[in-house]
């Protein structure tokens, strides 16, 4: 079933990442680490439809996304950063999930945090902290972290930040790798989420079994 959605408001996280908030249909439903299929209702991208993560909540008035622009593409996200107040998007009825199955380490690349944004948000909701959970985030640059300071900021949450193409930066430790993983997760001691680019959930997801981590704590994306 589609929707229809109206853009209210549109707004930078970094230099290409949108914070975008539509309004929310009555009845629409979804789970913190879903996403949907999203295209713009205009002539020539109706068909373009393109995968997007909620960062609002379920119990949230509006619809909310944060949507990493390419503008080397000459696709939908070039075009979703021109969006302004008004425009309309259309959305199918959401899937999949990273399913939230308690403490432990979150372990992002790049536009991969999004699934982690809703997930972190609601647990500190509901608990008030997020003592036990350690964020690990890799990224390009320094300014390429989305919602850094809103990451460090959330009470309990530790965070490992990462960059690999900026040798000036403090950051810089390359990319999340096994020897980086053994420094920060404790295997056993709670659940590995895993998102990014498939290559990078695949050599994760091994070297975390390489130092101990069972598949059962190894989270990544679920389908219905």
């Amino acid at each position: 079933m589609s929707h229809k959605l109206t853009l209210t408001s549109i707004t930078p996280v970094t230099h290409d990442t949108y914070h975008l908030v539509f309004d929310r249909p009555d009845g629409f439903d979804f789970a913190p680490g879903q996403a949907v299929d999203l295209a713009l209702d205009r002539d020539e991208w109706r068909d373009e439809k393109r995968p997007f993560t909620f960062t609002s909540l379920p119990e949230d008035d509006m619809l909310e996304f944060v949507i990493k622009s390419y503008p080397s593409h000459d696709g939908v996200t070039e075009q979703i950063a021109k969006m302004k107040p008004g425009d309309k998007a259309v959305i199918d009825d959401p899937w999949g999930a990273i399913a939230d199955k308690g403490a432990g380490w979150f372990i992002a690349g790049g536009a991969g945090i999004t699934p982690f944004i809703a997930i972190l948000k609601k647990r500190l909701k509901e608990n008030g902290t997020l003592e036990g959970s350690t964020l690990i985030f890799s990224n390009m640059t320094e300014k390429d972290i989305i919602l850094r300071d809103t990451f460090e900021r959330m009470p309990g949450l530790k965070c490992v930040f990462t960059v690999t193409d900026e040798p000036s930066s403090p950051l810089c430790m390359g990319m999340i790798g096994k020897e980086m993983l053994a420094q920060h997760v404790t295997p056993g001691a709670g659940k590995c989420y895993v998102c990014g680019p498939d290559k990078m959930i695949e050599d994760i997801s091994g070297a975390l079994k390489e130092i101990g981590v069972e598949d059962g704590d190894i989270v990544t994306e679920e389908f219905d």
